[in-house]
């Protein structure tokens, strides 16, 4: 199942900070339109260190019925400890997930000991696959491919997502992989049509909510061998991607300028119906929503529907 293109999913709110059920269901729809391989719920781009376990659990729930079984969905299991990430873990297997994405432990500095038996005690205690998400900028700890090569090779984890942004500690994991049976996805926005190059198997982009049919263009492209195409539409993606060095960056963080963005974006597209991010996160401006509808039409994307 660890294959093509995952979009992290947003998670749209109503105004009052409410899980957007009704925008959830559109952008779930919306994706599958697109052909996505898998859906990924409860990632960075879905917010999820802001959610509630409620607002979480509503969530899942909510795209697992959307998708009615087209697609496997994943679900984000992060959390600072192990036995917190064990009982989301639990609760997303119970909602029928169909595999569990987690990080390193943050907030507490680990180390690889503390990181290998962080994976294995939820591999024994979680009967769901289990996929490694790499993601130091927002953790604090970067994933060691020798320790992915081995928990791969012992059976702990069956795919990694990179968002490292280490491009050669990636091309270390992806060397590996065939010994350990790991299915590869980067989560670059940027540099996907690089990453199937050099052999990873699919792609989690945030961006891929806002223009999922451009990412399947892509990595379609990429599987048949037609690097020209694939580059053409990577390099349009890119273009469209600085939608998130739109927001002033005096006033909110990269997070809220990404996810601000994106949901800004959505809204123009008419797939959610408000661009709220969750506290403390901050929204786009006016001025900055409108130069993100400007992005989208230079990258040929309107109203769907």
């Amino acid at each position: 199942m660890f294959h093509g293109v995952v979009p992290p999913l947003c998670t749209p709110l109503t105004e009052d900070g409410e899980v957007d059920t009704r925008s959830l269901e559109r952008l779930t729809a919306f994706q599958l339109d697109a052909g996505v391989h898998g859906l990924f719920v409860g990632g960075s781009t879905g917010e999820t260190a802001q959610l509630t376990d409620g607002d979480r659990d509503i969530a899942l729930r909510t795209v697992i019925a959307t998708a009615a079984g087209q697609v496997p969905v994943l679900a984000g299991a992060i959390d600072t400890g192990t036995r917190r990430v064990l009982e989301h873990a639990r609760r997303a297997r119970a909602l029928g997930a169909a595999a569990v994405v987690v990080t390193a432990p943050f907030y507490v500095n680990v180390g690889a000991a503390e990181v290998r038996a962080h994976y294995e005690l939820l591999h024994a205690a979680v009967d769901l696959p289990l996929v490694a998400y790499d993601i130091p900028s927002n953790v604090g700890y970067k994933l060691p491919p020798d320790l992915v090569t081995d928990l791969a090779r012992r059976g702990v984890i069956v795919a990694i997502k990179d968002s490292s942004g280490d491009l050669a500690g990636f091309q270390r994991v992806l060397d590996g992989a065939a010994a350990g049976g790991l299915d590869c996805l980067t989560g670059s926005e940027t540099l996907a049509d690089l990453a199937m190059a050099r052999g990873a198997d699919g792609i989690v982009p945030g961006l891929g909510n806002v223009d999922p049919h451009g990412y399947v263009r892509l990595y379609e492209a990429a599987r048949a061998g037609d690097f020209t195409t694939a580059l053409a539409e990577q390099r349009r993606l890119t273009a469209l991607f600085a939608i998130v060095d739109i927001a002033d960056r005096s006033r909110v963080g990269r997070i809220s300028a990404a996810l601000g963005a994106f949901k800004a974006a959505l809204v123009a597209r008419g797939v959610i119906a408000h661009p709220r991010t969750q506290s403390p996160l901050l929204p786009l401006t006016e001025e900055e929503t409108r130069a993100v509808a400007d992005r989208l039409t230079a990258a040929g994307l309107g109203r769907i529907g």
